[in-house]
């Protein structure tokens, strides 16, 4: 019989815990290790292999399922002091790119489900997103304001090539000549070049593509199922050539890891036309501090415990900081070093020297669904 569990059994300093682990084979391909319980759930299952069943059969791969999300609305307001919009959509929940350190993954415990594995595995997509971003565009009284996409799951993710979710909204977005901004790791989004050059002329896009490391041995460990980043390279080749503002986002940032690579990442995209660019440091909220420690000692056991005390080292001594103004960057000397080399290759490389605001003048709200009887 299961036994109940709460946060508060998982210490934050260790590095190793009873985890309901999943199978090398049957997780191949993907970030995490474990398919622990969403902290929502008042029981922890494990699998138990006593030896008399399946012993000698393979384990079956893990497969992706989408199911529909039945969301009302599409566009998520916030009122965040450090990040640069106040609404954004995530057309999917879950992301089966696997990163293993994002920060989204917790959301699917809201749904009963797993951060771990689930959260790369089970998705959901919502299937009405166009027809309800063209309501809520359509709503007297809305007031344009730029629109993030990218800032949870990646809205390009794979099986976006199946549903075109995205590519619907970006549709609607373009009738109502609305501003809109992306962040994403897949060629994928090349698929648009021919609407987003569109929104460009208008001054009423942008986009970043998120470049972890230039090692592909380390991006396929780190984010298995995301485009390698030669790929991402050349995506931001690609949209820079067709018009399309495309800078780059060194994130998340990961001391002793990935930090050395920030100088080299920056020259590289600004080579494939990236004029603007900023960065993350790592964040480790709620369940994914213990999916990333598990992640570590599974494949950098001789760094594992030198990375935690490095995050820990500009987290104030703890695995995480969600402080407004210290989450994105961090605290202390390390910190500080950290921010000062950006600054200086940003500049030495010639990057954000212009900001030109988006334009929300155009915005023209969009007809209303056809199908809705109209009073006159």
């Amino acid at each position: 019989m299961a036994a109940p569990i709460s946060a508060s059994d998982l210490p934050d300093t260790t590095l190793r815990s009873e985890r309901p682990y999943v199978a090398p084979d049957a997780r191949r391909g993907r970030g995490a290790i474990s398919r622990e319980s969403g902290r929502y759930e008042p029981y922890a299952r494990v699998a138990l292999d006593d030896g008399w069943n399946g012993l000698d059969q393979e384990p079956a791969p893990l497969k992706t399922t989408v199911a529909a999300d039945a969301s009302r609305s599409v566009i998520t307001r916030n009122q965040s002091p450090d990040v640069p919009f106040d609404r954004s959509i995530n057309p999917y929940r879950g992301c089966e790119h696997g990163c293993i350190y994002c920060f989204a993954r917790p959301t699917h415990a809201w749904l009963g489900l797993s951060p771990g594995l689930d959260f790369e595995s089970r998705l959901f997509a919502k299937l009405d997103g166009p027809a309800l971003l063209r309501k809520e565009l359509a709503r007297p009284g809305y007031r344009p304001s730029t629109i993030a996409f990218g800032t949870n799951t990646d809205p390009y993710q794979p099986i976006e090539r199946q549903y075109k979710i995205m590519r619907g909204m970006l549709e609607v977005l373009a009738e109502a000549k609305h501003p809109l901004s992306i962040v994403t790791k897949s060629h994928l989004i090349t698929r648009d070049i021919d609407i987003l050059s569109t929104l460009a002329k208008m001054n009423l896009v942008k986009v970043y593509i998120s470049v972890t490391t230039l090692d592909a041995h380390v991006a396929r460990t780190m984010e298995p199922r995301a485009a390698t980043p030669t790929r991402r390279l050349q995506t931001m080749r690609d949209l820079n050539a067709a018009g399309i503002p495309t800078g780059v986002m060194v994130a998340p940032i990961i001391p002793a890891l990935n930090d050395h690579e920030m100088e080299g990442i920056l020259s590289a995209c600004y080579d494939v036309g990236a004029r603007s660019a900023g960065y993350v440091l790592i964040r480790l909220p709620i369940e994914v501090k213990t999916l990333f420690k598990e992640w570590l000692v599974e494949n950098y056991p001789d760094r594992a415990e030198r990375i935690m005390s490095r995050i820990r080292a500009m987290r104030h001594g703890a695995d995480n900081d969600s402080t407004f103004g210290r989450r994105m960057r961090g605290e202390g000397v390390e910190a500080d070093l950290l921010a000062l080399r950006f600054r200086q290759a940003a500049k030495r490389l010639g990057f954000n020297r212009e900001h030109r605001p988006m334009t929300t003048s155009l915005f023209q709200p969009p007809e209303r669904d056809l199908r809705q009887l109209r009073l006159l």
